[in-house]
């Protein structure tokens, strides 16, 4: 597993960002050119404008021959022209910059996942559903700043350039007065900005993960909510995580205020004070030069946007890093994976042997089939508990073996159970986690398998005649984690996927749990044949008699107890 080692001079986001710059650099190149050309044709327009409005003025005032050798076409082309520039690069900056940044966060998406997935499991499995949506969507949301503000200081610095250079013409003064005005703005919006938004935005983007992850929490336990009339309750809590939200977003909406009541002094100040020290010059000069400082400002407003949405987006960089230090791992060598030995305890399985686990609840079974998994830390302090990154605890004595510790006795081949060696294991687990989807795209997570490998899983699993009586078979919406179908068929489905993974070992955990008995025995001896005809070895957890006859091997689990 690769990871960002702690002193490291770039961040792993960082990295991934430059890296997509550089995927992207014609698309950011174009857009930071053509922001540029729009601040300093917004500045030169409004200057020209008001030199040629005033101009007029004075040559009408003047009388018919002044009004007459007044030049209107030469000025009224080039404000004519400048329009024309603004608007077709503006437009040209939006789209290219948009399409780089969009890009770039489809493939950063995509690496976040892997990264997340590639993480310890005590980091993995402690993120909550509406945590790593977050991450997936607000977090990388909030970064996007870093691609379509790049091209914001161009057209910043090139609006600001227009402005000195229209300014200059009144005197030496009313251009100072500009690059002090631009210079003042610029430090005072980043120290405000700052100040407001410090706390408000990365407590917006842990807000609004907190309301996710009630709403998927609750919306998961809506049945169970209605029969103990909690709902009212559940209502509650979303209404209270939600009015914290938006308190937190009206904060963040006075800071912007502020800031634009900031800006407005500092524009309305520059303005008067440019005016007043271009008195000397002519008042065509004057008028373009007031109106050059104000567009130079104005041209700021990106900048001071990515001012206000720093903090949120090194919030959000922050806990993506936290993720994305964990590279996606290594692909395990399959030669060393084809048909390993298990050792469990003091037991060691040859391929094909079938062993189950027996014991009380709450002894351990399901917990050594997530080590062999390697899903969870093998010195969980119980067999429930996942453990916090950095937190150790004693070992556990588990009885497979008189004196045996577990973290000692787990062995795939030679190796420990880790990633690399979970190819070895196809998995049916005890909750059955479907997605939301097709009955195909259930079975897919097992690989590309031809439609008649799914039927078969599906009869082995004694979920045929199901399938084949929904309305469009393999390819029918079965709803938000299988929500269509009975709590029976979703364990059969997620046995039959467990069937299609091309592993030399299964794990089956509770398989037959809730199901009618005719329909167990069917299952089982289903079963029982799949296995004679592929050569496959069986880990089988379970507390019901029926599934046991497929064993020919039974280690009994005892409740674990710290070591002395």
């Amino acid at each position: 597993m690769a990871t960002q080692p702690p002193g490291g001079s770039q961040s792993p986001l960082a990295a991934l960002i430059r890296q997509q710059r550089k995927r992207h650099a014609d698309g950011l190149r174009l857009a930071a050119i053509s922001a540029a050309i729009v601040g300093a044709a917004t500045v030169l327009l409004l200057g020209l404008s008001g030199w040629f409005l005033t101009g007029a003025a004075i040559a009408g005032l003047a009388g018919l021959a002044s009004a007459q050798a007044f030049n209107v076409l030469l000025p009224s082309a080039g404000i004519r022209l400048l329009a024309i520039l603004r608007t077709g690069f503006r437009y040209l900056e939006r789209l290219s910059g948009h399409a780089a940044a969009l890009k770039a966060l489809a493939a950063i998406r995509p690496a976040l996942f892997a990264s997340l997935a590639a993480s310890p499991p005590a980091q993995a499995l402690a993120l909550s559903r509406g945590e790593a949506s977050a991450r997936l969507v607000q977090d990388i949301d909030a970064v996007e700043t870093r691609f379509i503000r790049l091209s914001a200081p161009w057209g910043a610095g090139a609006a600001v350039a227009a402005g000195l250079a229209m300014a200059a013409p009144a005197g030496w003064a009313p251009a100072l007065v500009v690059a002090l005005a631009v210079a003042g703005a610029v430090t005072s919006t980043r120290w405000l900005a700052r100040r407001l938004n410090a706390r408000t935005g990365p407590a917006i983007q842990r807000a609004a993960g907190a309301l996710k992850d009630a709403l998927a929490a609750h919306a998961a336990a809506a049945p169970e909510l209605r029969v103990y009339g909690a709902q009212d309750r559940a209502a509650a809590e979303i209404e209270a995580l939600g009015r914290a939200l938006d308190d937190l977003k009206r904060q963040a909406v006075a800071a912007q205020g502020w800031l634009v009541v900031l800006q407005g002094l500092i524009l309305g100040l520059a303005v008067a004070l440019t005016l007043a020290f271009a008195h000397a010059a002519a008042a065509p000069l004057a008028a373009m030069a007031g109106l050059a400082a104000a567009m130079a400002l104005e041209g700021l407003g990106g900048v001071a946007k990515a001012f206000e949405q720093d903090a949120g987006a090194a919030a959000a960089a922050k806990r993506l890093d936290e993720v994305l230090i964990h590279g996606p791992s290594e692909p395990p060598t399959r030669t060393a994976l084809d048909r390993p030995n298990l050792t469990i305890g003091s037991v060691t399985l040859e391929p094909g042997a079938r062993l189950v686990l027996t014991g009380p609840s709450g002894c351990g079974k399901t917990t050594i089939l997530e080590q062999l998994l390697g899903l969870r830390s093998s010195n969980s302090a119980h067999p429930g508990e996942r453990l916090d990154p950095g937190e150790t605890h004693e070992p556990l004595r588990t009885n497979l073996g008189p004196g045996v510790r577990r973290d000692e006795r787990l062995m795939c081949g030679d190796r420990r159970p880790s990633a690399q060696t979970r190819p070895a294991f196809a998995h049916a687990p005890q909750d059955a986690a479907l997605i939301a989807g097709t009955v195909r795209a259930n079975l897919g997570l097992a690989g590309d398998h031809p439609d008649e490998a799914l039927w078969d899983a599906l009869a082995d699993a004694a979920l045929e005649a199901r399938v084949r009586a929904l309305p469009q078979g393999l390819d029918t919406w079965i709803g938000e984690n299988g929500e269509r179908l009975s709590g029976g068929e979703r364990r059969r489905l997620s046995l039959a996927r467990a069937l299609l993974r091309d592993a030399p070992w299964l794990l089956l955990d509770e398989p037959t749990e809730g199901l009618d008995p005719a329909t167990e025995a069917l299952v089982v001896a289903r079963l029982d044949a799949r296995l004679e005809r592929t050569g496959q070895g069986l880990v089988l957890v379970s507390h019901r008699a029926a599934p046991r006859v497929l064993c020919d091997q039974q280690l009994p689990i005892a409740p674990p107890r710290a070591i002395e």
